[in-house]
């Protein structure tokens, strides 16, 4: 039972990682023959020995098919490669989490134009100016955006945004043209009807939240109540993630975990203080009903991100269990949680979040099962017992904080390529702010705004985040408070993955076997880094100067090369070496690279192609190939529009015999989410 949701996730993620998309019926029928098998197998004493492997080999198989089944369920249309202008009519579904450009807004379009209502996408996502206002759930707008598919991954092997977009039915991605306005259309379905009155309601209880606390507390106590995070400022997200404290802002297992508990807590006291009830109803199970109810409310509020669905199943599970006079927090119970999780979203299996939370809920209920319980003294005198309970809180909240953030660390290093190196103080001295301060008098706040009586508790609450934010900023300022660390080999992650579970779910002393898995990420040897990285569209460059990432463009399109620069362990920095205008870069005295730019989407006359050509080995032309090449380019690389839309984003390395280059689009095969969307490598959303 504990090994299988690790098979299925196994099998899911191999699925996701497939170069072609596999036959339905191929993946029904292996999983068919090996779960009769397995139980085959189970039956038979000569061959009982088999039972396990072919029960974990038949959960893989049904994980794959798992993941194709939800991919053709989620299948939609989606926009075009090529990016344009268009005219779109839509309602306004909900205000997602800004990107770097601004407030994104996810939009339900009636019609786009230029395409027909069988190709237009069900949902597509749009960022809007820094400052203007994000309109509310459930209006009717007409917008002008520049729309495209998806965007693919900034480079070979990294994260790819488009599948995310596929599995989450956005067809569509861009940014705002112009001004937006009211729409008159015709009324929408009932079920979208009734999510953008849900999301309606989290927007206006966001800011009226704000509007309470002021935009800095406020924003923050919005992020945490209703998942939007419009208002949290940049600098407020990079404290907190330099700090170790970013997992804060998203809406998981903690919040779940302190709300339930806190209503679980709450009203098992009212019935134990109350004798006539604590001799008549069972309190305990009562109580799991109402912690039940509160993370389901606490679900619908929060909007149902994947980070806070998990995260209420898991609590789910754990009140089903006392209903059921069952041990509330186990392995059994955990892995029953991520079965129902992976059986639902398949696709989570890939995504950094799941696996995080599996891991560092894995190791924090193993944890739970081996601490040691000290008998309990009688008659102690209260003094004595304060300090034995003080010093047992310090020590279960430094071994947790310490457990988890150790499980985490693998994926953290090869997602997001940052360790927090003061996460672990930050953490202790944060963790009895939110857990007693600010998410229960949060909680309370909230239930009561819409009353008008939410102000006393918000307040509070507001006091907390004040605190947190504080103690973020002092630790994200600490002398090395964030350090950037390379992705390793893709097959390294599996390795730590399986590591964490031998060490959590094994018993005996064969589970320390699974150390140097678990160290797979952290100690294995990194290949050099490529010399130069090229976008997708072929519009900016990095250059690779000892351990810094020198960015051609600096003032436009970081996105993707700041992405590529933390991926491959590199500080990235402005210029340097590279003379540019308005059309062009040219290598100059100094640069890391001989390479040269043209990002104008017409092919360059001439003259201006030979002065590019002239002394460089690498020349990138955004627009297409020139029928004939001046004669300065023929011993230098030249890479055109057309290379890009084949390839996408480009790694070149300069070997003895010339350059090396590793394109994106080859290592993502031919699935439903790369055919059409092999596009513009922007920051999703703009």
């Amino acid at each position: 039972m504990l090994w299988s949701p690790v098979a299925f996730a196994l099998g899911a993620a191999a699925y996701l990682g497939l170069k072609a998309e596999p036959s339905w019926s191929l993946l029904a029928l292996v999983s068919l023959a090996l779960g009769v098998l397995a139980v085959w197998s189970r039956g038979w004493t000569r061959w009982s020995g088999l039972a396990v492997p072919l029960t974990l080999l038949a959960f893989a198989a049904a994980g794959a098919l798992a993941g194709k089944v939800r991919c053709d369920r989620v299948a939609a249309p989606v926009m075009p490669v090529e990016r344009g202008v268009r005219v779109v009519d839509g309602f306004v579904v909900d205000v997602v989490s800004p990107g770097a450009a601004g407030p994104r807004l996810l939009i339900a379009p009636v019609s786009i134009s230029r395409l027909s209502s069988a190709a237009t996408p069900t949902r597509i996502r749009v960022s809007l100016p820094e400052g203007v206002e994000a309109p509310p759930p459930g209006s009717s707008l007409r917008l002008r955006a520049m729309l495209s598919a998806p965007p693919p991954p900034a480079a070979p092997g990294s994260h790819d945004f488009a599948r995310d977009a596929w599995f989450n039915g956005i067809g569509g991605v861009g940014f705002t043209v112009g001004e937006i306005e009211e729409a008159a259309l015709d009324a929408p379905p009932r079920r979208l009807r009734l999510s953008m009155a849900i999301n309606a309601m989290r927007w206006s209880l966001a800011s009226r939240i704000v509007e309470r606390l002021g935009p800095e507390s406020g924003g923050i106590a919005a992020a945490m109540v209703t998942g939007h995070e419009a208002w949290v400022s940049p600098e407020q997200t990079e404290a907190m993630r330099a700090s170790g404290l970013a997992h804060i802002l998203s809406i998981s297992g903690l919040h779940m975990a302190i709300v339930g508990g806190f209503v679980f807590a709450a009203v098992r006291l009212v019935i134990a203080a109350w004798p006539w009830a604590a001799l008549r109803f069972p309190g305990k199970k009562i109580a799991a009903l109402a912690g039940l109810a509160a993370v389901g409310a606490y679900l619908i509020v929060s909007g149902a991100p994947p980070p806070a669905l998990r995260a209420a199943i898991t609590a789910g599970v754990a009140f089903l269990a006392i209903l059921a006079d069952r041990q509330a927090v186990s392995l059994h119970g955990l892995a029953l949680a991520a079965l129902i999780i992976l059986v639902a979203q398949p696709e989570q299996a890939g995504a950094a979040g799941f696996q995080m939370s599996f891991a560092a809920t894995a190791a924090l209920v193993a944890l739970a099962e081996a601490w040691p319980r000290q008998p309990r003294e009688i008659q102690v005198p209260w003094p004595i017992r304060f300090t034995q309970a003080a010093l047992a809180w310090l020590a279960i909240s430094v071994g947790a904080s310490f457990v988890a953030g150790l499980a985490t660390g693998p994926f953290a290093m090869q997602h997001f390529n940052r360790v927090a190196i003061w996460g672990l103080p930050a953490n202790l001295v944060v963790s009895p702010l939110s857990s007693f301060v600010i998410m229960p008098f949060l909680a309370v706040g909230a239930a009561l705004e819409p009353l008008g009586l939410g102000g006393p508790f918000l307040a509070v609450a507001g006091w907390g985040i004040e605190a947190m934010t504080a103690v973020a900023r002092w630790f994200a300022s600490a002398h090395g408070a964030q350090q950037t660390v390379a992705s390793a080999p893709g097959f390294t992650l599996v390795l730590s993955f399986l590591g964490v579970m031998l060490l959590c779910l094994w018993k005996g002393r064969l589970r320390w076997l699974g150390a140097p898995l678990f160290l797979a990420v952290a100690l294995w040897p990194r290949p050099a880094a490529p010399d130069l990285w090229i976008a997708a569209d072929g519009a900016t460059a990095v250059a690779r100067r000892g351990g810094d990432a020198v960015l051609l463009r600096p003032d436009a399109r970081r996105f993707g090369a700041e992405l590529w620069a933390r991926r491959r362990g590199l500080t990235p920095v402005d210029g340097g070496g590279f003379t540019c205008d308005r059309a062009s870069c040219r290598p100059g005295q100094g640069a890391p690279v001989a390479a040269s730019l043209s990002w104008t989407r017409r092919a360059p006359a001439a003259e201006a192609l030979e002065q590019l050509c002239a002394g460089a080995e690498v020349v990138v032309l955004r627009g297409p190939r020139p029928a004939a090449l001046p004669a300065a380019c023929h011993d230098a690389v030249v890479l055109a529009g057309e290379d890009f839309a084949a390839g996408g984003a480009a790694e070149l390395w300069r070997k003895r015999d010339g350059w090396w280059i590793v394109w994106t689009t080859p290592g993502r095969g031919q699935r439903p989410w790369t055919t059409t969307a092999d596009t513009i490598a922007q920051e999703p959303g703009g």
